[in-house]
């Protein structure tokens, strides 16, 4: 049996309200189902498509959510903070207008393009999607040997060739183009099987049949047999690697054990004895300064201040200054 909640929702009404709250439908209910949808759409603005506008531009001008189209194009796909444009440091490459030629083209043709400047004298670069048909070149002797045939000159053979290398063995073409007034005329199949006839090997074709007749007709024995060797082989090679890894960390290992051979090393020259005296001993210093005597011009800092009192005396008796004149 339906109830109350059935009802509602048959009758897309909203949440229990009122007598609909104790289980009860009333006749307001039933009567004035969407007066409630009524006052919410009342307050939502409504655009109006102008008269003579097509309704395919004017759902351009405004989106589902009814917002206003913007004044000027803007992406905010990546946010606020993306939009500033990102400057580099360095110096604009220049472009300049340059001739070129074009390799494929064997008339000459000049052309011009713009290009950068550091690129200037550079081949062109879509050169190298120039692909050709190599077609044989055939000797005297080589067509007397092997390409005679009764049916065909060697004058009209040389100009099948000529068109097979100018045209790509586009055989359509080079139909159009043959001389059917100075040679015999010539279907488009007579053009292949005279071209086909020179540069076909049917021995090579006929081994290549067989071989592949006797892969189609394996039985699932000799199949499997062929598997199994195959994997066989792999686990060979397998081996094999694992193998030479372990010589190789073998030979490490025996020379990080090996002893080093350690090289003789040079006896020091023994510095002849210095007898000591009981002056000053100045340090040793290991290199020079501007001339010898300089290394000597500061006391060390094991004198103290007795002997340095001592030595200004001395200085100023013989007439030399003060040992602040002359000390850095």
């Amino acid at each position: 049996m339906a109830t109350g909640a059935d009802v509602r929702d048959i009758l897309e009404l909203g949440g229990p309200e009122g007598d609909a709250a104790l289980g009860t439908i009333s006749k307001k209910d039933i009567i004035n189902p969407d007066k409630k949808k009524s006052k919410k759409s009342s307050e939502t603005l409504t655009f109006k498509r102008p008269e003579g506008m097509h309704r395919e531009v004017y759902a351009l001008l405004y989106s589902d959510k009814k917002d206003a189209p913007p004044l000027l194009p803007s992406d905010t796909g990546q946010g606020y903070r993306t939009v500033k444009a990102k400057l580099g440091s360095k110096k604009v490459r220049p472009w300049k207008w340059m001739p070129f030629t074009n390799p494929a083209r064997k008339d000459g043709a000049m052309f011009f393009h713009w290009r950068r400047a550091a690129e200037e004298g550079k081949d062109y670069p879509f050169a190298r999607f120039n692909k050709t048909v190599q077609v044989p070149v055939y000797s005297e002797q080589e067509y007397q040997l092997y390409l005679h045939d009764d049916a065909w000159t060697k004058a009209e053979t040389d100009h099948l060739f000529d068109l097979s290398r100018r045209f790509d063995l586009r055989f359509v073409v080079i139909h159009d183009r043959y001389d059917h007034q100075q040679f015999k005329k010539r279907s488009v199949e007579d053009l292949k099987e005279r071209y086909y006839h020179i540069l076909f090997d049917a021995g090579h074709e006929r081994r290549r049949k067989e071989q592949l007749e006797r892969l189609y007709n394996r039985t699932p024995e000799q199949v499997a047999e062929e598997e199994y060797l195959l994997q066989e082989l792999r686990k060979i090679e397998a081996r094999k690697k694992e193998r030479e890894k372990h010589t190789t960390a073998e030979q490490r290992r025996t020379e990080r054990k090996a002893p080093k051979k350690k090289l003789p090393q040079k006896k020091e020259a023994e510095k002849p004895a210095v007898p000591e005296t009981a002056g000053i001993k100045f340090p040793d210093f290991k290199s020079a300064g501007v001339t010898l005597r300089s290394q000597r011009m500061k006391l060390p800092s094991s004198v103290g201040q007795k002997k340095i009192k001592a030595l200004e005396q001395m200085l100023l008796e013989l007439g030399v200054g003060e040992y602040g004149d002359w000390a850095p």
